[in-house]
């Protein structure tokens, strides 16, 4: 298992270089792949996780299927874009798998769009609502170099069992 990266890491800063469409298929995409859904589905709070957090500066983030008994499998989105952000914004708590326990409130847009490639290099576009919206802003913000720390309010060190 491959050991999620922590602040302050400088591979958390970058900004994440595009995946060229014809890597996609090769094996050290899928095999980052395979260790971003093994990592999320491996931590019990987790709900996505960006490459960043791997060590690896790719424009790659992976939802997984626990947030959504309607999904079979964790959602893949290669070189995601938001092309789009609902008017209406709400303070939503958000923690990070990188800045381990550490919670606050974060400002997002309930409802956002996003265009990405899936894991085949096949594109298509998702809406979400809600959690779904948060995560997307959350994970592009991690693929531009930005942690929810940057702007979260009423930051707290929420260990477990606490």
């Amino acid at each position: 298992m491959k050991t999620i990266v922590q602040v302050p890491d400088p591979v958390l800063r970058q900004n994440a270089a595009p995946v060229p469409v014809a890597d996609i298929s090769k094996k050290p995409i899928q095999s980052l792949l395979e260790d971003m859904k093994a990592a999320v589905d491996h931590e019990e709070d987790a709900v996505a996780i960006a490459a960043p957090q791997l060590g690896q500066s790719v424009r790659i983030f992976v939802v997984s299927k626990k947030i959504n008994k309607k999904y079979e499998e964790d959602l893949v989105f290669i070189n995601p874009e938001i092309i789009r952000l609902g008017k209406e914004k709400k303070i939503m708590q958000e923690g990070c798998l990188s800045v381990r326990w550490k919670y606050g409130d974060v400002k997002r847009a309930t409802t956002a769009s996003v265009r990405a490639l899936n894991e085949h290099g096949n594109e298509f576009v998702m809406n979400g609502r809600g959690l779904l919206a948060q995560i997307f802003q959350h994970e592009v913000d991690h693929l531009n170099g930005i942690l929810f720390i940057d702007t979260a309010k009423n930051v707290e060190d929420i260990p477990p069992g606490k």
